[in-house]
């Protein structure tokens, strides 16, 4: 059964065209998977790569239960809890009674959680701008458009 949110693989016949997008799909993941490794490690040890997708999951689409935190992160709701919990304590988002349900919570990302993740994404954009600058004009523009390509790609999946 295929986990949600993936393409099942398929046994296919190479042609030219299918073996260019296989290419280019390998090289852009291997590309992409550097690229948020890099990331990760300039954004700091403030908080884990968890608990910063968890944050910006709250702040985009908060408040939220323990149980929406779960299925947009795609995580169980344990884990959630956990990464909620941590979150919590460090001040970055406050719990409060759900109105809609007295068994639940709903989680909110705090002044200074709101201000953490600005640091962070400050930090990482800088060091993307920093290595972006040192690109000819005609390298810049492509990855602009790859940009928007990737975007779209990411809204189609939405859908």
């Amino acid at each position: 059964m295929p986990l949600t949110g993936t393409i099942e693989p398929r046994i296919i016949n190479l042609g030219l065209e299918d073996e260019r997008l296989s290419t280019t799909a390998a090289h852009l993941r291997l590309a992409i998977t550097r690229t948020a490794r890099r990331l990760r490690q300039e954004a700091g040890r403030e908080l884990s790569p968890s608990q910063i997708s968890a944050l910006a999951t709250i702040e985009r689409h908060g408040p939220l239960t323990p149980s929406e935190l779960a299925d947009r992160e795609r995580v169980k709701r344990p884990t959630a809890t956990r990464v909620a919990a941590k979150l919590e304590e460090m001040g970055t988002i406050a719990r409060t009674a759900d109105p809609a349900d007295a068994r639940s919570s709903l989680l909110q990302i705090t002044a200074g959680g709101r201000a953490l993740l600005g640091r962070l994404r400050r930090r990482k954009t800088a060091y993307l701008a920093q290595r972006l600058s040192a690109l000819e004009a005609d390298d810049l523009a492509v990855l602009e458009r790859a940009s928007e390509v990737l975007e779209r790609m990411l809204e189609d999946e939405r859908l």
